[in-house]
């Protein structure tokens, strides 16, 4: 939505296709996760399925990492032009810190998403 209001519509585009892609990679290890898990959604029962899904691991890691936009991912490279354009328009100190906190509240969500799944002691049914 942010590079849509600077007016680069081709660029949203690769952002969404880009972000589409790798949530719907995490939707469908959740489900993995959500199945092994006895059918159950708190993801508070899930922890320590690394050992025994090792695949989806590697999977839901790599979402993780491209959407919280580390370098050489393709969210690293829609997220980089969003924020390098948009400290190119004078909007503000104010804009630019909304989007720094929203970048900032992506990599903690996804880093408790991995932390809850994979590391701790399993409390699933």
């Amino acid at each position: 939505m942010f590079s849509i209001s600077l007016g680069l519509y081709e660029l949203a585009f690769f952002h969404l296709l880009t972000h589409a892609l790798f949530k719907a990679l995490l939707f469908l290890c959740a489900g993995v996760l959500i199945h092994a898990a006895g059918n159950t959604q708190d993801i508070r029962s899930f922890g320590g399925l690394s050992l025994n899904f090792p695949l989806v691991t590697v999977c839901m890691n790599l979402a993780n990492l491209s959407l919280c936009g580390v370098p050489f991912l393709a969210g690293f490279y829609s997220k980089d032009l969003i924020v390098e354009l948009a400290c190119q328009y004078s909007w503000g100190i104010f804009v630019l810190l909304m989007m720094f906190i929203c970048l900032s509240l992506t990599v903690l969500y996804s880093v408790r998403l991995t932390y809850l799944s994979f590391v701790g002691s399993y409390g699933g049914g």
